[in-house]
């Protein structure tokens, strides 16, 4: 399959491209795309043999849920079977936006797009070339991240050509995205709403709006026996090509840590990375380090955790250290992806 490419403006993007894209989407084919949060694989979400093509291109585990993304609250009423009150609240408080709320499917949504399970995951992004696309494409649009399954996230679109040309028709190329974390993931099933995957919008944010709000169990431990309700709960994710080890604990104790074993690892012939912050990565000897941002603006922590993590695997490196970052308002979402890519290696010190 050859890929085309396209690059589009992400304020005005140009229709006759996104017309192109969206008409592959109507025809079954794949399009990835450009959303605030990460860029998706997008397939017809109505269409089963379109879920089954995304599962395909990325390597990703069947049973593993894929999100409907809508362009506008209306769509809503003919996927799902009821909308709690509740989850009203939150659209109108957080949609368009890096939202995506579980709710029971109806009989319009295939078990393909599912997981086979009886809800849907369905958000409405705010990136306008990704809401264009949506209106052009059918509507409806199930996507999860456009990288093999296992790989970091991109948040540019050479990470989707890296990972996937040759699978996939189109990559609309609208730069690189704004969060660079996927969406806050909120269940909506259950009698008290349910944070199932941390993300920009915290438990605080929603719990102002809807009252309270229970963040998962397993969020932090992976057990291969329960039956994913959201993307990514069950799968090792964001993983890089070297092994990853997070160390918590004081700055002066963890910049301790880190180097002691990095100088065991060196001494090996290992070729070692390590993830800091402006404020210490003059501290470390290994040899390749690099900054994820300030602890000043979890923001920028947050939009550079995947790109780092792709450019380990570019340095080839053995293997990589890095800080935990429990900032107050995002410290959850990018813990939960750095334990995801680290396989849960994390030594307190």
């Amino acid at each position: 399959m050859k890929t085309i490419i396209l690059a589009v403006d992400r304020e005005h993007p140009d229709e006759s491209a996104i017309r192109q894209a969206g008409e592959i989407l109507k025809n079954g084919g794949l399009v990835a795309f450009p959303t605030e949060t990460v860029y998706g694989l997008g397939g017809d979400g109505l269409n089963a043999k379109s879920s089954e093509k995304i599962y395909a291109a990325k390597g990703r585990p069947s049973d593993n849920p894929l999100i409907i993304h809508i362009a506008d609250l209306e769509s809503l009423d003919r996927i799902v079977s009821h909308i709690p009150e509740k989850a009203r609240m939150m659209a109108g408080e957080f949609w368009p936006g890096p939202l995506t709320m579980i709710l029971k499917k109806s009989d319009a949504v295939p078990y393909e797009t599912t997981g086979g399970l009886d809800s849907v995951a369905v958000r409405m992004p705010s990136h306008p070339v990704a809401l264009s696309l949506i209106r052009l494409g059918g509507g409806y649009i199930a996507a999860p991240s456009a990288n093999t399954s296992g790989r970091p996230s991109p948040t540019k679109a050479a990470h989707v050509e890296e990972d996937l040309t040759g699978r996939v028709d189109m990559i609309l190329d609208g730069g690189e995205v704004g969060i660079g974390l996927e969406s806050t993931i909120v269940d909506f099933t259950e009698e008290i709403p349910v944070i199932l995957r941390p993300g920009y919008i915290s438990q605080e944010m929603a719990e102002a709006v809807i009252g309270p709000v229970r963040m998962d169990r397993g969020l932090l431990i992976t057990d291969e026996k329960v039956k994913p309700k959201a993307p990514g709960m069950k799968y090792r994710h964001y993983a890089p090509k070297a092994g990853l080890t997070i160390v918590e604990g004081s700055t002066e104790q963890v910049i301790k840590t880190i180097n002691e074993r990095s100088r065991i690892l060196q001494a090996q012939g290992k070729q070692v990375g390590v993830i800091g912050t402006d404020e210490t990565v003059g501290a470390y000897e290994a040899q390749v380090i690099k900054s994820i941002g300030t602890r000043q603006d979890e923001e920028t922590i947050a939009r550079h955790l995947f790109g780092l993590l792709r450019e380990f695997d570019e340095e080839q490196v053995d293997h990589i250290f890095s800080e935990s970052f429990d900032t107050p308002r995002m410290g959850q979402a990018i813990m939960n992806r750095l334990l995801k890519a680290a396989g849960h290696h994390l030594i307190h010190v």
